[in-house]
């Protein structure tokens, strides 16, 4: 008779951003079950070699996914991790879960979150349940998760193109412990550097490198994972840093991939760069309007949604409406989007074609708020992110509103409005690398270092809780340890593995 596994999927995603004064309710998750958790996130399980096997069987419990903001109301997420709890104990017993988290999730008056549903997810299963985290490469990962798991791999490309690569990744790797009565030893760094997303692109190196420096243990001796998180530079907790983590059926092996993967990480720490061109809000204007390149793009990297900003910053529009070409309607520019749900609600109900004047939100501390004149372009109803939508013409620039942040990622983003970033002088995106398909369409690329709560300018923010000295906050006075914790098997098994997934 063969012997079933049950290994059950289930988790909660969001990265949180301490500096944005935002909270997130459970009004921002999306939640998926059932065949839609599989169709959306696991559709490997659906049709391939991991849905064909007949001794396993994939139950898709929960997954909770928010766009990037605040931290979580307590209660919200009070509410997700006990669906979670009650739905791995009503299907017990279990024998595997995929643990599906970001590793940067922060909830009000809590520390560790992931570390702490880990720890709970561990109380419902036991200890003879095996786990396999999978998370964001810009996860803050810390010993307390490493502890209670025994598997955890990370995405290793941003932008993120191997999500879907990386969750099948821990998927066989779970799998393949099952198949060889493997309990892995884990071993776990953390290198004391905080970068931002945007310095760690793997478009260009030293990111590009590291990464491929990582994918090159996995699977061969005694190492099964090896994996890198840059972190989350804007949380400010304890845990904020870079990390690593090797897992594998040889301690010292572990211990040895881990250490060099963190000495890597630490010898690159001052060659971390940005994958386009840099400049003030006002350069990036300037140099797009004289380049004649389309499509131009800027990134307002200070109030991008996708890292956690708030969304409804004026300051890159402030400084749009002080360029005379631009007022009179010589060059020409769209500036998506600024968040602001009663100025969106004026422009509907003004309709297309009618003029409107709004008042905005100040562009920073101790400016006067923006006042918006202009003519209703374009009104969208009901988007599935952004909700209501507007377009308010100004000389030559297209001001997009949104009643909720929302990332602009997809040509379709704007051509939903009858915009068209070719035919202008100049795009502003809240963003911060470009995502794939704006970046397959950007003739050329700025990224504009703006004020924020997602600031790439980190020494403007105020730290409280990382640990110091952190690099590139403060000096060292002599080289930090970089030893590994190392964590052994949870339960006994075969350590002569030598499969495994890279």
């Amino acid at each position: 008779m063969t012997l079933r596994r049950r290994v059950a999927i289930c988790g909660a995603w969001i990265e949180s951003c301490s500096f944005s004064g935002q909270r997130s309710t459970r009004h921002d998750f999306t939640r998926l079950n059932d065949r839609a958790l599989l169709e959306r996130r696991y559709p490997f399980l659906l049709d391939g070699a991991l849905a064909r096997r007949t001794d396993v069987d994939w139950l898709p419990l929960v997954h909770s996914r928010a766009l990037p903001g605040g931290p979580i109301e307590a209660a919200t997420y009070d509410k997700l991790q006990e669906e979670i709890l009650a739905l791995l104990r009503a299907h017990s017993p279990i024998d595997g879960v995929v643990l599906d988290v970001h590793g940067a999730m922060l909830v009000e008056g809590r520390t560790d979150v992931e570390a702490g549903l880990a720890s709970r997810v561990r109380e419902a299963v036991g200890d003879r349940a095996l786990i396999a985290a999978v998370e964001d490469l810009h996860g803050n990962t810390t010993a307390g998760l490493v502890d209670k798991v025994d598997l955890v791999t990370a995405f290793r490309t941003a932008p993120h193109e191997d999500e879907t690569e990386t969750r099948l990744r821990a998927c066989e790797q779970l799998l393949s412990c099952f198949d060889h009565d493997v309990s892995p030893w884990r071993a776990w760094v953390r290198v004391p550097m905080l970068v931002t997303g945007e310095r760690s692109s793997t478009r260009c190196d030293p990111a590009k490198r590291l990464y491929e420096l990582a994918s090159t243990f996995g699977g061969h001796d005694g190492v099964i994972d090896a994996s890198i998180w840059m972190g989350y530079p804007w949380q400010d907790e304890a845990r904020s840093a870079v990390t690593v983590v090797a897992t594998g059926t040889d301690p010292i092996s572990v211990r040895d991939a881990a250490r060099a993967l963190a000495a890597a990480c630490w010898e690159e720490r001052d060659g971390f760069v940005f994958d386009s061109p840099v400049g003030s809000a006002r350069e990036c204007i300037e140099q797009a309007l004289r380049s004649g390149t389309r499509p131009f793009l800027v990134s307002d990297t200070g109030d991008n949604p996708t890292a956690g900003g708030r969304g409804d910053s004026s300051y890159f529009l402030a400084r749009l409406l002080e360029q005379p070409d631009l007022v009179a309607g010589r060059h020409t520019a769209i500036c998506a989007s600024i968040a602001d749900a009663s100025a969106v609600a004026a422009c509907v109900e003004a309709g297309i074609g009618s003029q409107v004047a709004l008042v905005l939100r100040p562009p920073s501390p101790g400016e006067p708020p923006i006042e918006l004149r202009g003519e209703v372009a374009a009104v969208l109803l009901g988007d599935a992110l952004g909700g209501d939508e507007a377009v308010v013409a100004v000389g030559g620039s297209s001001c997009v509103l949104t009643s909720r942040r929302k990332p602009f990622h997809l040509v379709s983003d704007f051509t939903d409005l009858a915009l068209d970033p070719a035919a202008v002088d100049l795009t502003v995106v809240k963003i911060g690398y470009l995502e794939p398909e704006l970046h397959a369409i950007a003739a050329a690329h700025m990224l504009a270092l703006t004020p924020g709560a997602v600031d790439q300018e980190l020494s403007r923010l105020d730290y409280r809780h990382v640990i110091r000295p952190i690099h590139p906050l403060d000096t060292f006075s002599s080289e930090p340890s970089l030893e590994p914790v190392v964590f052994g098997p949870r339960r006994s098994g075969n350590a002569t593995m030598t499969a495994g997934h890279s």
